[in-house]
């Protein structure tokens, strides 16, 4: 016998498809999210990996590896690089003690996939730098391309001062 009684546990097939489209529909703009899919290293402001590493070699760009001390512990810091936490308090003051409080000296800033170093981009343009430059590749990759890492650049061992 089939009961009537529907109660607020009850739930439709409709609204369970709902449910499902709108759960997959926010994953696949989570990942496209996570993995900078988007991103485009050749676009202006922007560097390639490749391309970042040589300038930090020869010092026409200040690389700056903005990811967290756990995340420099796991893959190391690209060669060339400056390892500053983002998150620090003092980040803007710390970046500015590395440019001899110059806010022009071109400053390339790198993470795991480009989406920090896009957001904190634009946040130091908004403060006066004027040369930022974001790769967004990342260490891990992203839609810009597959990352310092798998273009087998070279990495030193990060270890806590």
């Amino acid at each position: 016998m089939k009961s009537d009684i529907k109660g607020p546990a009850h739930i439709t097939r409709r609204a369970f498809g709902f449910g499902a489209g709108a759960l997959v529909l926010g994953g696949a703009v989570f990942a496209s999210r996570w993995f900078n899919i988007s991103a485009d290293a050749e676009a202006d402001g922007n560097l390639r990996v490749e391309d970042a590493h040589k300038a930090a070699l020869s010092g026409t760009v200040l690389l700056v590896d903005i990811r967290r001390p756990d995340e420099w512990q796991r893959t190391g810091v690209g060669e060339g690089a400056v390892a500053l936490d983002m998150r620090r308090e003092d980040f803007t003051d710390a970046l500015l003690a590395h440019t001899a409080g110059r806010q022009d000296v071109p400053v390339a800033l790198i993470c795991a996939r480009g989406v920090r170093s896009r957001g904190l981009t634009a946040r130091l343009t908004s403060a006066g730098f004027t040369n930022i430059i974001d790769v967004p590749e990342g260490m891990l990759g992203s839609g810009a391309g597959p990352g310092w890492l798998k273009r087998g650049l070279p990495v030193v061992a990060w270890s806590p001062t």
